[in-house]
């Protein structure tokens, strides 16, 4: 069923062209080019008005259409894009497709081909092309936020244009290999707005005007760094970057603060106390000078009552040896008449 199913599309794709090759002439759009990413959206939207019959997109590399677009019959996909591939339908006249969870597969030549009534058909060719990976980014950010870690804070994305948008995506840049990843997409469908996540991290929300907002709660050093915001509008996509800035928080400079308040306090206190070991040092050392500059001093030096023990032992050994036995007599009055006759002279 599903293989009769398909032949039919196909066999109704190729009758659908043939007439109109007959009956109109063909217009071609400009070739577009389009960078491989996550939601990548192929535009191919037709400059008048009339009404739509049906859009077929094929690749060159495929022998089936990649996606077919019938009003009164709906949709319908080759396999491998099956699911992934989505018709925005902006206006009554938009074939544009957007592309989820791309591959490299998804490269290369795509075609587009819009039947409307009663112009004919307009086609548009767009290549798929592999992101250059660069190192280093020169995109000057046109809004810049700061918000310290452990903060919240909410990253917008809106435009002001005069067109209308289909489609809002939001990305991160990868600034070490040049890539991005796809943070959540924002389409507007028939029935109100679509919101597709692909990160976790924050709360998304898509309103009505087509602005996508990430609100982040507990910032982390990791959600730095540069956020793209593309807007797919009815006159080609547009872009709006901002840079998140994650200085470290406050209390990690007042505890650095603290540190060093603790090591210079730690410093004094030791300078104070090896200055007074030094000066308790010196003044000990000036008292040691002093005592020895006495005992060296005649005039200053103290009478020692055991200097003279030896002399005393050696008169007393000769008082032994040789006059113990004999008697000492003194002519007291002897001296004192000498000394009056001095002093009548």
């Amino acid at each position: 069923m599903v293989a009769v199913q398909k032949d039919y599309w196909y066999f109704l794709v190729l009758m659908m062209q043939l007439c109109f090759l007959k009956g109109s002439v063909q217009m071609k759009a400009s070739k577009s080019k389009v960078t491989l990413q996550e939601g990548m959206v192929l535009d191919c939207l037709c400059p008048w008005t009339g009404q739509l019959i049906m859009v077929s997109w094929t690749k060159k590399s495929l022998s089936q259409p990649v996606a077919i677009y019938h009003p009164q019959y709906g949709s319908n996909y080759e396999p491998s894009y099956d699911g992934r591939v989505s018709f925005l339908k902006s206006t009554a006249m938009d074939g544009s497709i957007s592309i989820m969870n791309v591959t490299e597969g998804d490269i290369g030549q795509y075609h587009c081909s819009l039947q409307t009534y009663p112009q004919g058909s307009w086609t548009k060719d767009a290549f798929v092309e592999k992101a250059a990976i660069t190192t280093n980014f020169s995109i000057q950010p046109d809004t810049k936020l700061v918000a310290a870690e452990n903060d919240n804070l909410t990253i917008t994305c809106n435009l002001v244009h005069n067109g209308e948008v289909y489609q809002v995506s939001i990305e991160k840049l990868d600034a070490e290999v040049g890539g991005s990843n796809i943070i959540a997409t924002c389409q507007m469908l028939e029935d109100g707005v679509e919101l597709s996540e692909f990160n976790t991290r924050g709360q998304l929300n898509c309103s009505d005007a087509m602005e996508v907002s990430l609100h982040l709660t507990n910032i982390v050093k990791e959600d730095g760094g540069l956020y793209r915001c593309n807007f797919s509008t009815d006159t080609g996509v547009r872009s709006t970057t901002i840079l998140l800035t994650t200085p470290a928080p406050a209390q990690d400079f007042m505890g650095l603060h603290h540190m060093l308040y603790v090591y210079i306090g730690g410093g004094l206190v030791g300078v104070a106390i090896l200055m007074i070991l030094s000066l308790t040092w010196l003044n000990r050392m000036k008292r040691k000078r002093e005592e020895y500059g006495i005992k060296l001093h005649p005039a200053k030096r103290q009478r020692n009552t055991y200097d003279h023990g030896c002399v005393y032992d050696r008169m007393k050994k000769g008082t032994r040896s040789g006059t113990r036995d004999k008697d000492i007599y003194v002519n007291f009055h002897i001296v004192r008449a000498h000394e009056k006759h001095k002093q009548k002279r």
